[in-house]
């Protein structure tokens, strides 16, 4: 049985920015399709399986779609086919599943875009996988941490 590991999303007008949440990820794979279906999967730290399938809110272009991988997260910058703001991430008007949350520290308002502090790059996305490991809370164990130090 596989599981569904935690996915933030944020978006600017011409990209969607996933961040998968799974420490220590072996054999990722990430396929995106023109039409907006974007799949996930790899294998985490005791070797379960994770693997998701989305169907984007508008169509993509596979060719300009990134990524990076962390120690603690999978980063995947997505290209939007055409410039514009999606009313939602997913192409269904359902409420979307338990696993995916927006993504405040990366999201960006519509008014707010222009603005050079606000802007996320291509250079910004590199950024945050090269400090991905500094933080405000630096020294702090996470979850898995604390899971690997109790030997569970």
């Amino acid at each position: 049985m596989s599981g569904q590991p935690e996915v933030l999303w944020a978006q600017r007008s011409d990209r969607v920015y996933l961040t998968v949440s799974l420490p220590d990820a072996k054999n990722i794979s990430v396929k995106s399709e023109a039409e907006g279906v974007f799949s996930f999967s790899a294998v985490g730290v005791n070797g379960k399986p994770f693997n998701f399938t989305l169907q984007l809110y508008g169509n993509i272009a596979p060719q300009g779609c990134k990524t990076k991988t962390g120690l603690r997260n999978i980063l995947c910058s997505i290209q939007k086919e055409q410039k514009g703001w999606w009313k939602r991430l997913l192409k269904s008007e359902e409420k979307p599943a338990p696993y995916i949350k927006v993504d405040w520290n990366k999201w960006c308002d519509e008014d707010d875009e222009d603005s050079d502090s606000n802007l996320a790059s291509d250079d910004d996305f590199e950024y945050d996988v090269a400090n991905e490991e500094s933080s405000d809370d630096e020294g702090m164990l996470y979850l898995p941490d604390l899971e690997k130090a109790r030997g569970n």
